[in-house]
């Protein structure tokens, strides 16, 4: 089984809009919280700091650790085609504060854009189910 780890950020602004991330990596296409896989050895909350600054172009500052989702992908379901393992993912979500940086998309990423969205408009838009899941640890 592979083991996939990550870490994401749920981070709201002073207007109570969530920043959230485009995905476009693989089959398809979505809304997502920033954040993504740990590089070997990093500390997850340097990972999701690199990961936010990389797909969005803010500094955030850790504030909790809101908690841990784990899943695992069957084989079929993976987006590697001809992969015959499943993918066991854990997803650390944190709650984060912008402290600096500028809001810019990521190029040659996975993500293509991020966006400040009202948490009225987030239930209309493609989104991941990792949004969900951070929304609920976060109680928003």
């Amino acid at each position: 089984m592979d083991l996939r780890v990550a870490a994401y950020a749920v981070v709201m602004d002073d207007d109570g809009r969530l920043l959230l991330a485009h995905w476009n990596e693989g089959r398809r296409a979505a809304w997502t919280m920033p954040g993504g896989g740990l590089e070997p050895g990093e500390d997850p909350e340097r990972a999701v700091c690199r990961e936010v600054r990389e797909e969005t172009g803010y500094k955030v500052a850790i504030d909790e650790l809101l908690g841990i989702h784990s899943r695992v992908i069957p084989p079929g379901r993976r987006l590697t085609p001809g992969v015959t393992e499943p993918l066991h993912t854990l997803r650390i979500v944190y709650r984060a504060h912008v402290i600096g940086g500028k809001l810019r998309n990521e190029k040659n990423g996975s993500t293509d854009r991020a966006s400040w969205f009202p948490l009225a408009e987030v239930d209309d838009l493609q989104r991941v189910k990792l949004v969900d899941i951070a929304r609920e640890m976060a109680g928003i």
